[in-house]
This record gives structure tokens, C-alpha cells and sequence, in this order.
């Protein structure tokens, strides 16, 4: 989301959580294109990748050494890239994670953020779960449990994106899927579905939806006359039960 926040580059480091993630969702190939794609999809001019992580003694990892012999016929030599650990930096922010609660993006620009207090009971006609950006496997699993044998609200849509075939394979074989379509949500081809304005999901003129991808400004998902909210998987699931922007916490399990 670089270019949200006004920077004309990025560089970002990946940790062991998202390397753990990548070593998840397939071949070592699709895992690096995979990453570099979503530094260009946050508006990032450049993204550093390092291949060795942090306590390895230097080691490539397993992927790392994969890919590359996968991209060069002989030895690709590189050095991995780390700050230093006496970097100076412009700012440094800490948040408490455990004090956060539900937010929600209002329309048109991804930075106009309130709790979901200031809009909680809004209608929604339009609930979109997935695509590239909270369409992993245990994104469904956590929307199946919130709708597990229930319906969603009449006049509400829910439509489901994996954010990959992979993503859907493992979805399905959870049982997510199911549940989810059980509820009364619609399956879209894995991918990007309605957000780029494109597929089935375009929204008309007047509606509102409620989506957890990573964009919502005006005209993204076809009309400029409708309105986008962002949130969470859990909050859109929970929503898609009430027809009306609802505070996941709320909702028995």
C-alpha cells in the first residue's frame, strides 16, 4: 500500500511468517512470482526478497536454492540483503495488536479507516470474500465458521474468490466451500473476481458492498455511482448474515 501512503518506492523485507505462508501455496516458482506481484500490487517500485533467513548461518534455504537452480543452468551467485543492524531510521512505529479492534476502509480512498463502531448497522448489499488479499484457505475457513448452518440475509449477495486454484483446492477439501454455499454464498472463478470491475460481482449503480480486497476507490468495481467499504474476512462474513455492517465479535461461533 506504499503508494497510498505517498511513497514513490518501497522496500520491504520478508519475514518468516510469509516465507512460512509461501512454502504453503506451491511450486517455488509461483511462490516467488507470487511475492513479487503483490510488492507491484501494493504500488511498490522495487521489493527485496531475501533468500537466506536471519539465524541460518548464511544458508540458502531449501526454496531459494531450488528456484535458482531452476532459473540458471550453473551456479547463480548473489548475496542476500538485510539492514544493518546499526540503520538509522526516519520513524519507528510499535502498535499493540491486541488492542486494535475491527476497522473498516470507507469509500473512496483505502486511508479513510474508522472502527466499525462508526458504521456498524449499515446496510450492504453486496459481501465480497477473497482475491488476492484475504482469499487464502483459512480466510474461508474463518468465514465458514461464522456462517456454519446459518443464511445469509435476503438481499445481501455473498460471493466467494479464492485468491487461487490452489487456494480453492484447500478450500474445498476443508469444507469451507461447502458451508459457505450452504449459507447462500456464490462461488467466482479464483482470482480477482469483482475487484478490478470485471467478472461476475460488477456492482450497480447505488449499491454498496462490503469487500475484503485492497482497493476500493471510486468506479473500481464498475460504477462510479456505487460505494465501496473494506474489512476483514470475519467482519464481511458476519455482515453477509445481517445484510448490515456487523461487528464479527458479536456473532456466537
Amino acid at each position: 500500500m506504499g503508494i497510498e501512503m505517498g511513497a514513490k518506492a518501497a522496500v520491504f523485507e520478508v519475514d518468516d511468517r510469509t516465507v512460512d505462508y509461501l512454502d504453503s501455496i506451491g511450486p517455488v516458482r509461483d511462490r516467488t512470482n507470487k511475492t513479487e506481484n503483490r510488492g507491484a500490487t501494493a504500488g511498490l517500485s522495487s521489493s527485496v526478497i531475501p533468500g537466506f533467513s536471519p539465524g541460518t548461518a548464511g544458508q540458502a534455504s531449501s526454496g531459494t536454492r531450488e528456484f535458482t537452480g531452476q532459473a540458471s543452468s550453473g551456479t547463480l551467485e548473489y548475496e542476500p540483503v538485510w539492514a544493518d543492524a546499526d540503520a538509522e531510521y526516519s520513524q519507528r512505529l510499535e502498535f499493540d495488536l491486541s488492542s486494535l479492534g475491527p476497522v473498516v476502509a470507507k469509500p473512496h480512498t483505502v486511508d479513510n479507516v474508522a472502527p466499525i463502531e462508526q458504521v456498524e448497522g449499515l446496510p450492504i448489499d453486496q459481501c465480497l470474500l477473497g482475491t488476492c488479499t484475504n482469499g487464502r484457505a483459512s480466510d474461508f475457513e474463518l468465514a465458514a465458521s461464522i456462517l456454519r448452518g446459518r443464511q445469509i440475509a435476503p438481499g445481501t449477495r455473498l460471493l466467494l474468490a479464492p485468491a487461487s486454484r490452489n487456494v480453492l483446492r484447500q478450500a474445498i477439501a476443508s469444507g469451507a466451500i461447502d458451508v459457505l454455499l450452504a449459507a447462500g454464498g456464490t462461488l467466482l472463478p479464483a482470482g480477482c473476481g469483482p475487484c478490478l470491475g470485471a467478472h461476475q460481482g460488477v456492482l450497480a449503480p447505488g449499491e454498496r458492498c462490503l469487500s475484503t480486497s485492497n482497493r476500493n476507490f471510486k468506479g473500481r468495481m464498475g460504477c462510479p455511482d456505487a460505494e465501496i467499504y473494506l474489512a476483514s474476512p470475519a467482519t464481511v462474513a458476519a455482515t453477509a448474515l445481517n445484510g448490515k455492517i456487523t461487528d464479527p465479535r458479536k456473532i456466537s461461533t
